[in-house]
């Protein structure tokens, strides 16, 4: 494990972060690009102190599951002392890939590009 700070945070319900963060270390290698924090058995206060913690040591974007759950209400906490930070709800595995393979920019471009990516992969087939 590289003791590089991570760029990016994925936070959410039960085992979402780790799993993305398995799949996105599988997939790349990339060992650096994120830290992975789940919401459960966490209050409110304690979530918001671990995220806090990730930003002073440098993450840039926090990634969560749900626009309107816990983790994404943390972020936006801390988001209000740190105005550079980006937040971006909804994550998926393509996202999570284009911003760790993804050039190193600014955090709100790479937060766009990223989310521009999870969208476009997103389809439905099948059906009536």
């Amino acid at each position: 494990m590289s003791s590089k700070p991570a760029r990016g945070v994925i936070v959410g319900h039960g085992e979402f972060a780790s799993g993305l963060l398995s799949a996105v270390r599988q997939i790349c290698g990339r060992m650096d690009v994120f830290a992975a924090v789940s919401n459960r058995d966490y209050p409110a206060e304690e979530l918001e102190r671990i995220l806090r913690e990730h930003v002073a040591n440098g993450a840039e974007i926090i990634f969560t599951d749900l626009p309107g759950g816990s983790a994404a209400n943390a972020a936006r906490r801390v988001m209000r002392d740190n105005p550079k930070l980006v937040l971006v709800t909804g994550a998926n595995l393509a996202a999570l890939l284009e911003f760790a393979l993804g050039e190193r920019c600014g955090p709100a471009t790479a937060a766009r590009t990223a989310v521009e990516k999870g969208r476009s992969s997103m389809d439905s087939s099948g059906g009536e």
